[in-house]
């Protein structure tokens, strides 16, 4: 009878479904790689830093933590559900892997100045549709998505227009690349604060 009855509460205690166990949210994970990643290379754009070895960590976060980490994030809100989540943590964090790849290729490439336009005018493009799906996610979020939109148009503007240094219209999207990554950082603190205070003490904004 004793064996019974402990059997039965092992079962018990076991998982009905395995599929059914809770996930932690991966977003703040995203939203922090992608937020200290684009300050980083920001700073870098407005001309705030000039040290030429000042890419070199940029590099680093891009191919980790904006890059590798965010895409890992992504894999989770597909197991999540999140379509909307996926979509965006996978995209930017093969965003900054390309990134990555790029500085290290296009010094000996020659004149890319047109092409690298097109790369950034297209992350461009998708952000613009991005933000219209995060009108259903929270204004924090929708904030991001509207402040990356410009700075991706000014950053392939200011590639547009060439020349041997950053342009104006490149310091001006790093300002944009600034906020962005501040925003960012507020929504992944406002989701593990939130979350670990099981209350709202970091608003984002209504749904």
């Amino acid at each position: 009878m004793a064996d019974d009855t402990s059997r039965g509460v092992r079962e018990e205690a076991r998982p009905a479904d395995p599929q059914a166990r809770a996930y932690a949210d991966p977003a703040p994970v995203g939203l922090a790689g992608f937020a200290l990643t684009t300050l980083l290379l920001s700073v870098i754009n407005t001309g705030l830093l000039k040290e030429p070895g000042g890419i070199l960590p940029v590099l680093a976060l891009a191919a980790f933590y904006g890059g590798l980490a965010q895409f890992v994030a992504g894999l989770f809100e597909f197991r999540r559900g999140n379509t909307f989540g996926a979509t965006a943590f996978m995209s930017y964090g093969a965003f900054w892997l390309t990134y990555w790849w790029l500085v290290q290729h296009v010094a000996g490439a020659g004149d890319v100045h047109n092409a690298l336009g097109l790369y950034l005018l297209g992350w461009g493009i998708f952000t613009a549709y991005m933000a219209v799906a995060a009108l259903r996610v929270s204004v924090a979020v929708l904030a991001v998505l509207v402040l990356l939109t410009v700075t991706f148009v000014l950053l392939a503007a200011g590639e547009f227009h060439g020349g041997a240094g950053p342009s104006a219209l490149t310091k001006v999207g790093g300002w944009f690349g600034i906020a962005t990554g501040l925003v960012a950082w507020y929504a992944s603190a406002a989701a593990v604060v939130n979350a670990t205070h099981r209350r709202t003490v970091l608003p984002t904004g209504p749904r």
